[in-house]
């Protein structure tokens, strides 16, 4: 990378540019920061030496280089950060929730991948901010544009950025949008004047807390990735702990929870984008019909969708659980008996289709119990037959 010779004016000028070509770009709002994050070093060591990270191996396979940015990209010095809001029209979060025969997937995963769309935007923004040093006789900028793909500590960012502030359940809240959107940054060699982070506003609200299915959340701002059902039905790749299998439900692609309940999401705004509406077949998916995909339809359904990165065996794990979390139904001990015999399974599909059976056939023993002391006391007259 090389220095940039704009005067603070200009510097100023782009500034103000880069926000606005932002919004032109579709994205919500955009903030810029210098790349100290070294205040967040020990908390970063802290939640990896507690193994909160599980799996994840990539989250302690760079050090400390996730809070040095100038690590990953030589020469950066202010990083300019993205929002995009991603929260679909037809998100049907109650109905979704409440009706155990159906499928809750996660609303940032209903559409289209966000990786690709966000940086190809960023990669334009960076042009942009190309141009505006060439034409004021500035030398050649260098920039580098992520999404999720990369190490470094974006929440963090974001927050320095002025985007938000980070929440009890550590994502990013912004007092119009709530936490329903998607983070990208634009590494950039330009001293830009940075923004004014915002005030954690969440006081004594532990709403997030409480929700929390799994108590995943085990310190404001310090969740055990161990324990989250987005963790559990997204990024593990073998078998799910029994101990957490009733606690997911019927949640079979991430969980919304933390959010739902959060108060500075009542008024978060719907999307602009279509590409992130969730896609007709997602919607209210009745959770047999999902259980019959083939993986060729699976991942032809699928194609363009975050989805697709867990496979099909692992769709067809999560939803073995939430088909023992259902009500008993002879159709779901039918589709159960009937996956477990094709080619479609592994041995790992294979142990959460026996839970869940083991759970079906239970759940069927004592409502049967229940029946049969009901139908007792009538005939002793200790309740009446209504």
């Amino acid at each position: 990378m090389t220095t940039s010779y704009l005067s603070v004016t200009e510097l100023c000028q782009l500034a103000r540019e880069i926000k606005q070509w932002g919004k032109d770009l579709g994205f919500s709002e955009i903030g810029i920061c210098d790349i100290d994050l070294s205040e967040h070093e020990a908390a970063l060591q802290s939640w990896l030496d507690n193994g909160y990270h599980g799996e994840m191996s990539y989250m302690a396979n760079h050090g400390m280089m996730r809070a040095r940015p100038a690590e990953l990209h030589p020469g950066t010095v202010r990083v300019v950060t993205a929002r995009m809001d991603y929260l679909p029209p037809s998100a049907g979060f109650a109905s979704n929730l409440s009706d155990p025969n159906l499928g809750y997937i996660s609303r940032y995963a209903g559409g289209r991948d966000y990786h690709k769309l966000l940086r190809q935007r960023l990669k334009k923004l960076g042009d942009k901010i190309g141009e505006y040093c060439k034409q004021h006789g500035s030398v050649e900028h260098n920039f580098r544009p992520f999404v999720d793909s990369a190490p470094i500590l974006e929440r963090q960012l974001a927050d320095k950025s002025g985007i938000g502030w980070t929440g009890k359940h550590s994502l990013l809240l912004n007092p119009e949008a709530g936490s329903w959107f998607f983070l990208g940054e634009l590494l950039v060699d330009i001293p830009l004047p940075v923004d004014i982070p915002i005030a954690q506003q969440c006081g004594s609200c532990v709403a997030c807390i409480k929700s929390c299915p799994t108590q995943a959340i085990v310190e404001d701002g310090i969740v055990d990735g161990r324990r989250c059902i987005s963790y559990l039905t997204i990024e593990l790749q073998g078998a799910i702990p029994v101990e957490f299998r009733d606690a997911i439900g019927n949640r079979i692609y991430g969980c919304d929870d933390c959010q739902l309940v959060c108060p500075i999401n009542r008024h978060a705004p719907l999307t602009k984008e279509s590409d992130f509406h969730t896609r007709e077949n997602l919607v209210q998916p009745q959770l047999l019909s999902l259980f019959d995909w083939s993986e060729a339809y699976f991942l032809k359904t699928t194609q363009g969708s975050p989805i697709r990165r867990i496979g099909h065996k692992r769709w067809l794990r999560n939803i073995a659980v939430a088909l023992g979390n259902a009500p008993f139904s002879d159709d779901i001990v039918q589709a159960l008996q009937t996956k477990r015999q094709s080619d479609d399974v592994d041995d790992i599909v294979i142990e959460h289709i026996d839970w869940a059976l083991n759970k079906q056939l239970t759940t069927q023993y004592q409502a049967s119990r229940l029946t049969q002391r009901v139908i007792r006391a009538v005939e002793k007259g200790l309740v009446r037959d209504a």
